[in-house]
């Protein structure tokens, strides 16, 4: 798996669970990458038990540090 490919399923993890956050990535090498999330606060904890997991398995798994941080969109 490529980062890109990583980056995918996390922003379509983030976007199945709430469709209006915003999501900016940073990719930091071919292996890490920064997904800044801006969601409204109701959809912020929904965001992070949604990708936690997901986030875990790319980095154990497939040796890609994916890290998804959840800002409140205003």
């Amino acid at each position: 798996m490529s980062i890109d490919d990583a980056i995918k399923q996390m922003t379509d993890t983030i976007k199945a669970v709430c469709a209006s956050a915003e999501v900016k990535v940073a990719k930091m090498s071919d292996e890490e990458a920064r997904l800044s999330v801006y969601a409204p606060a109701g959809d912020m904890q929904t965001i992070k038990d949604a990708t936690f997991m997901p986030a875990m398995d790319l980095l154990n798994n497939d040796g890609m540090d994916v890290q998804v941080f959840v800002y409140e969109k205003i």
